[in-house]
């Protein structure tokens, strides 16, 4: 018996397991269709209904009907107007009725409810993202491109903006502000109300909207700040030439080369700089100037032309200068020189020199300032082709002995053969100082029957006298 009571109480556990999972299963099945129910209940809704984050033309409809939306656009075109802010001009207003402003009855609002799928609203719910919508208002776009040119701020004068901008004070340069203008950008201006107009927006800042030109830079740009910087760089440079009065490049001259364009490129005008340099050159070349001076005889003469004198190297001291002044250096110099001489001044041959008198026929060598040696001479006959030139010269060579051959003839032959013995050239075409045992004596008025080709005629002693005590180099000065 004890075995049947068991059997019993197991078919009462299975049937109760049964009409629990009917009792689960109805349940589920109930709750499953109270939500079916209740989504397409929402559903239904949202086919009448816009969407939650729904906007039109910068108005949100959530959740409301399109004739509401409808009415709340007709009922917003009939007294609509946009108040226009400008800058400094005051405020003016544009009426819908003045552009004929109406919201079009063509179905375009219920054409948005019926493009959103209403069984979507789930994923609508969670979703916060706005659906942005426009639709056409109806309105005169001449009558509205009228009116916005009408406007004051289109109308006033139009001062552009300008860009900030380095300026020289006087010392440095420094940033002078951008400014910003009354000149209105017509194409933001238009875009901008026509947009308003759209979203029934109350009032539009022109300035707000970026309505106004703006300038290209403006003093934190960092185009204008490193262009500042690059002149003030500039600027800082300070070339100091050791002449006999000191010449100086500094910012008072640097600041008349420099330039920046609109886009901040800073430009150093190497043209002036060059030009600059040439009237250096001008100044301090005496390579060929003329010179007055006073004779060791204590005449006072006038000497020009010749090969001996400064000359400054321009092109190479103008593109060392650009340099200097574009890493903002500070130093003393000398200029290049093509060529340079023993002094600066007048006397650029300084004292230790050979000065010819022609007229006098005579030569000193000065050493020092004082009178070393000097002995009459005879120089070239007065004639085109054999005149002594005068000028300033230097000792260009040394030979001992030597032949000294003429211009060949049209024979073919040398004009002249002559062994001297002490030679000492002034000039490239032959002109120098030597021993001449022919000429029977030296000075007065013999150059005018029996002067040399050109060169200066000494007696033997005079010669090796002279030629012991010069080195090359020796600036030697002819002159009359």
């Amino acid at each position: 018996m004890s075995g049947k009571k068991r059997t019993s109480k197991q078919k009462n556990n299975s049937g109760q397991k049964q009409t629990s999972r009917q009792k689960l299963f109805v349940a589920s099945a109930a709750v499953i269709g109270s939500l079916c129910i209740a989504y397409l209940c929402v559903s239904f809704y949202f086919m009448k209904h816009f969407f939650p984050n729904t906007i039109i033309n910068g108005q949100d409809f959530s959740g409301q009907t399109a004739e509401a939306a409808e009415a709340f656009f007709k009922e917003r075109t009939e007294g609509y107007s946009l108040t226009v802010i400008a800058n400094g001009s005051g405020t003016e207003t544009i009426h819908g009725s003045e552009i004929s402003l109406t919201c079009r009855e063509g179905g375009e609002i219920k054409a948005v409810l019926k493009q959103q799928n209403a069984f979507q609203w789930p994923v609508k719910l969670w979703n916060k993202k706005a659906s942005d919508v426009q639709i056409e208002l109806s309105y005169d776009r001449a009558a509205l491109e009228k009116r916005i040119q009408s406007l004051d701020a289109v109308t006033s004068e139009q001062i552009p903006a300008s860009s900030a901008f380095p300026k020289y004070d006087g010392n440095t340069y420094v940033i002078e502000p951008e400014s910003y203008g009354t000149a209105v950008n017509i194409r933001a201006v238009k875009e901008c109300i026509t947009n308003s107009v759209q979203t029934f927006a109350a009032e539009v800042d022109l300035k707000q909207a970026d309505c106004y030109e703006t300038p290209k830079y403006t003093s934190q740009s960092e185009q204008v700040t490193s262009a500042c910087e690059t002149l003030n760089t500039y600027c800082r440079a300070s070339i100091t030439y050791n002449m006999d009065v000191p010449v100086v490049v500094d910012k008072a001259l640097i600041s008349g080369w420099l330039s920046v364009d609109g886009d901040m490129n800073v430009t150093l005008n190497e043209a002036a700089v060059r030009e600059w340099m040439r009237e250096f050159g001008k100044r301090y070349d005496t390579l060929g100037s003329s010179r007055t001076f006073t004779t060791p005889a204590g005449k006072t003469a006038e000497v020009s032309g010749g090969t001996y004198g400064w000359s400054v190297d321009e092109d190479g001291e103008t593109a060392l200068l650009i340099d200097h002044i574009k890493k903002g250096e500070v130093l003393s110099k000398e200029p290049a020189w093509c060529q340079t001489a023993a002094a600066h001044g007048a006397q650029d041959w300084g004292s230790t020199y050979i000065d010819v008198d022609l007229s006098a026929q005579h030569m000193w060598y000065v050493v020092n300032g004082g009178v070393a040696m000097q002995c009459d001479v005879v120089t070239g006959a007065p004639d085109a082709s054999k005149v002594t030139p005068a000028g300033v010269y230097y000792v260009s060579e040394k030979l001992s002995p030597t032949v000294l051959i003429g211009e060949i003839q049209a024979d073919g032959k040398p004009e002249y053969e002559q062994e001297v013995d002490y030679w000492m050239r002034v000039t490239q075409s032959g002109i120098g100082f030597h021993d001449a045992d022919w000429q029977p004596a030296f000075g007065g008025d013999l150059y005018l029957s029996i002067g040399s080709h050109g060169c200066i005629n000494m007696s033997k002693y005079d010669a090796q006298t002279l030629y012991s005590m010069i080195e090359l180099g020796v600036p030697a000065v002819i002159h009359y």
